[in-house]
């Protein structure tokens, strides 16, 4: 393989939280001279930000038609467009993508491909044209991990781990919710299949981590079920929030006129909305919090504007308090002095962009990867989660009020929050570290025999 200008093939999952972290590793791999070809759909690379001009020239967007599903919306090509429940449908339109790749990846006279966790057919067929392929999970070392080593988490709670800086064990409810992605739905292959088709079929792991934000795993996850892996570094975005928004955008304008640090920026990602009795619950805690809030809130499917929110719960919080349903600029918010505190899912990008600017978090998992991420950063006592009901998850109103009191108003117990999302800020915001790990993961490439 030529020691330099090679062409890297990357076609990640057809979600937002998957396209953008991609498309940034296309332009550090492109930023070292090397052509990207970045397979997606035409929609999704429509809305996707521009590549920085310098590197346009050597990322190359290959546009594949999503196959059109009965039952699938028009136009519905990433997750963000689908409700929960025509997720299967989403999946076999998806699936369909597998012949066109093939046929691209024959003529594309690739040095390698890299492919998400749920592209078995791309992994396969980059094993029928004899290109190495690297298997890409955007999700922390210690989620990996718990896959690495297949030993399932226990329900008990351990304050213990805790303790010692290593996160906790599994929630109950969270452990039967993993169940889930074993289960076979129209699609034809449970989630954990094609997880598990594209690691046999792979030929290195790369993980979004690195040894100094999580030096109780790193150092000791050398290999997925066989398969070498490296890791990419942390990959923080651009502070500029990749094109997300303007000062002019309202939710900005209004953080303008809070005080600073004031203001809880509440965000629980697009793909898994809240029922809208937790959606009220969640209302009614940030209402009990007595705390200055923005809320960017997803609407439930099938969920009038007039149910959306609990009887009068705007009118009692108005003026310290905004929920927006629409699209907003999260990095801009995120970035904003009047920010706080961010009240999120956990997922991965989110968490990284939270403690890029240094916020303390208050947790709020959904599913997924949610839960180890969240156990991750309360083991490193820069956010607490929202305390949960064992054996359903459910939540309440005073423990929500709760924890938002404790990591924003409670003098002693925010100033301890606050002072460990800086350390991992400082971590986030080290260039030189995920600069190297980029390098090192080009270097794995570059040298692998097959």
């Amino acid at each position: 393989m030529a020691a330099a200008g090679m062409h890297i093939v990357i076609c990640p999952w057809l979600a937002f939280g998957h396209m953008l972290p991609c498309l940034d590793l296309a332009q550090r791999l492109a930023s070292r001279g090397h052509r990207v070809s970045f397979v997606c759909t035409p929609r999704n690379i429509s809305r996707l930000p521009p590549v920085r001009p310098a590197l346009a020239p050597l990322v190359n967007f290959v546009a594949l038609p999503l196959p059109r599903v009965e039952g699938l919306p028009d136009g519905a090509e990433s997750t963000n467009d689908v409700p929960y429940e025509k997720f299967e449908l989403h999946r076999i339109a998806f699936d369909g993508l597998a012949t066109p790749f093939s046929e691209f990846l024959a003529t594309a006279c690739a040095d390698w491909v890299i492919v998400d966790v749920f592209h078995h057919w791309a992994a396969a067929a980059a094993l029928e044209h004899k290109v190495p392929c690297a298997l890409i999970m955007l999700g922390s070392a210690h989620m990996v991990a718990s896959v690495a080593d297949r030993r399932p988490e226990r329900s008990e709670s351990s304050p213990a781990a805790a303790e010692q800086g290593r996160p906790a064990a599994a929630p109950t409810f969270e452990v039967e919710r993993m169940k889930l992605i074993r289960t076979k739905g129209s699609s034809g292959m449970s989630l954990a299949e094609r997880v598990g088709l594209t690691i046999s079929r792979c030929n290195v792991v790369a993980v979004r981590s690195c040894a100094e934000f999580e030096p109780e795993t790193v150092p000791h996850l050398t290999t997925l079920r066989g398969k070498p892996i490296c890791f990419l570094g942390l990959m923080p975005p651009s502070p500029d929030g990749r094109g997300d928004g303007t000062r002019e955008d309202a939710t900005v304008c209004w953080l303008d006129a809070q005080p600073v640090k004031s203001v809880v920026y509440v965000a629980l990602g697009s793909e898994a909305p809240l029922r809208v009795e937790k959606v009220h619950e969640l209302a009614l805690g940030l209402e009990l919090a007595g705390t200055r809030f923005l809320w960017a809130l997803r609407k439930p499917s099938g969920v009038s504007d007039a149910d959306l929110l609990p009887a009068g719960f705007e009118e009692r919080t108005r003026g310290r308090g905004v929920v927006a349903t629409r699209w907003v600029p999260q990095m801009s918010i995120l970035a904003h002095a009047g920010v706080g505190a961010f009240l999120t899912h956990c997922g991965w990008n989110s968490t990284i962009e939270g403690l890029m600017f240094g916020h303390p978090l208050i947790m709020l998992p959904i599913f997924g990867d949610q839960g180890p991420n969240a156990r991750l950063v309360e083991a490193k006592k820069a956010g607490v989660q929202v305390p949960r009901n064992d054996g359903d998850g459910s939540f309440h109103r005073e423990g929500v009020a709760a924890v938002v009191r404790a990591v924003v108003v409670e003098e002693e117990s925010s100033r301890v929050f606050a002072a460990n999302a800086k350390r991992l800020q400082e971590i986030v915001a080290d260039t030189a570290c995920h600069e190297r790990c980029i390098d090192g993961f080009i270097q794995k490439m570059k040298s692998f025999k097959d």
